[in-house]
């Protein structure tokens, strides 16, 4: 922030001045007069005047800007680690396990945090199904059926669908299946064949207890045609059962197991099984038959890829926080350059409280007790930390819930950095304070310039009136003396003429 204020020009009040050529012209520029450049010395005078508080102005508006940057840039480094502990300070995010199916076309399966190791034995001797139910052909999906209300039911849910004569064509009565508010879990198709065309219901839910039955009332009868319930002997079902609601059967280590749809949850602890097709299977020539289907193994087995690439982030994350802060507060004497938080006891008592945290060494606990046991050492000579691979690596593959416990959790270290950061970036926290108050030193400092820049403006007008009022009054004396000179010059002359005229001589 710099002010340029300068003296500005005026027109001299001066109606007198005149030279001897102009017979009388009126002096208008500043300076005329003393042949002074009034508005360069009036500049000089003003910024010379304002020069000690501008200089103080503008050091305070570097500072404090400079310690803006300096504040936003330790800020995002903490941001930046902030993100690296969310996956390292809570157990479920670190750990990992993979779930590896031998025979991918008969299952895949996915791993949580909360699984356990093992190798498994999986059998598929039938997949979930939902209802399809399907009418006779009739001519085009634009044939009338009839009016009337259908009854729809899948599994305990039911829902009564009016058809009138606006929509009791195949066509029609399929869209108000499917637009129907309280549709029941069923879709309704139109396929069209050689034989012509049929209205097919399909169950929206797998599993045996979601069975679709429909049933009609009221109308012209028409709907009749499309009727299924088995259970009520006393009406003719006119739907075709194409598919039957089943639930899922499978083995796992051979014993059996059922599930009402093709993703499985509770038959392995937190493992997802999801069914795709059956095993291969073979039947025996034997009274009864017995029919043998195939096994392929589920293995799951520690995820260690995941929590290493956490960890290294949240490593790298560390130190580029830590090399921030001695860039902000060192001082480099090969350059004899300081940092713009030199000193600062802010990120002094951040960086001693990190530092604590860091050299935490848990007791009563053998095996993972610091970040030393991971591979983690501070570098005396950077200050940040080095890290490595194959001591990392081996305490993952040895005991991954050890890592996760010195991390995460209640007392985990990441826990305890995730805190400390916390009372720093929150809302209303101690950089948010920080930051409020240099703001404010910024807007006193504008309000101070613009009270400076008045004054100077002031001082500079009063050293302008002052100059052009000693320019006028040199231009008047100047104008005198061309006035004095002239009349004498005159004088001298005609004295001399006259003496010569009379024709006297004296000795």
């Amino acid at each position: 922030m710099t002010s340029a204020v300068s003296g500005t020009s005026s027109t001299t009040s001066s109606a007198a001045a005149t030279t001897a050529a102009s017979g009388g012209a009126a002096i208008t520029s500043t300076g005329i007069g003393s042949g002074l450049d009034v508005t360069a010395i009036v500049s000089e005078l003003t910024s010379a005047f304002g020069a000690g508080q501008q200089d103080q102005l503008t050091s305070q508006e570097t500072s404090l800007d400079s310690q803006v940057s300096a504040f936003g840039t330790f800020t995002s480094s903490l941001d930046a680690l902030q993100t690296a502990l969310a996956a390292v300070d809570t157990t479920t995010t670190l750990a990992g396990f993979d779930a590896t199916v031998g025979d991918t076309s008969i299952a895949s399966a996915s791993a949580s945090s909360t699984a356990v190791a093992g190798t498994y034995s999986l059998a598929v001797q039938n997949l979930a199904t939902s209802t399809t139910l399907t009418s006779a052909a009739v001519t085009n999906p634009t044939t009338t059926i009839g009016t009337g209300n259908l009854t729809i039911n899948v599994g305990t849910a039911s829902a009564t669908i009016a058809i009138s004569s606006s929509d009791n064509t195949l066509a029609g009565i399929a869209a108000a299946i499917n637009g129907a508010a309280n549709n029941p879990g069923v879709s309704a198709s139109i396929i069209t064949t050689t034989d012509g065309s049929r209205l097919v219901l399909t169950g929206t839910e797998t599993g045996a207890s979601n069975a679709v039955t429909v049933t009609e009332s009221g109308g012209d009868g028409g709907l009749s045609a499309l009727v299924y319930d088995p259970s009520d002997t006393t009406v003719t079902s006119t739907l075709s059962l194409t598919t039957k609601a089943a639930d899922a059967n499978f083995t796992i280590n051979g014993y059996a197991a059922t599930s009402a749809n093709n993703s499985v949850t509770a038959a392995i602890s937190g493992v997802t099984i999801n069914l795709l097709s059956a095993s291969a299977s073979t039947t025996s020539t034997a009274t009864p038959p017995v029919t043998t289907y195939t096994p392929t193994t589920l293995t799951i087995a520690p995820d260690t890829t995941t929590a290493t690439t956490s960890i290294n982030n949240f490593v790298s994350a560390l130190n580029s926080t830590l090399s921030t802060i001695a860039t902000l507060t060192d001082y480099d004497a090969s350059t004899e350059t300081a940092g713009a938080l030199q000193g600062n006891a802010t990120l002094q008592s951040f960086g001693n409280q990190l530092g604590e945290i860091l050299d935490t060494v848990r007791s009563g606990t053998t095996g993972i007790n610091s970040l030393s046991d991971l591979g983690i050492t501070a570098d005396a000579n950077t200050g940040t930390y080095d890290s490595s691979a194959s001591t990392l690596s081996s305490a993952l593959t040895g005991s991954l819930s050890a890592v996760e416990s010195l991390l995460g959790g209640t007392n985990g270290i990441a826990t305890k950095i995730n805190a400390l950061v916390t009372q720093y970036t929150q809302a209303g926290g101690i950089l948010a304070s920080i930051n409020d108050g240099l703001e404010t030193g910024l807007t006193n400092v504008t309000t101070q310039q613009t009270q400076l820049n008045a004054e100077l403006a002031t001082y500079s007008a009063t050293l302008t009136t002052q100059y052009n009022a000693m320019d006028t009054a040199v231009a008047s004396l100047k104008e005198t003396q061309t006035y004095l000179t002239a009349e004498f010059n005159a004088s001298a002359t005609s004295s001399s003429t006259s003496s010569l005229s009379s024709g006297t001589t004296s000795t």
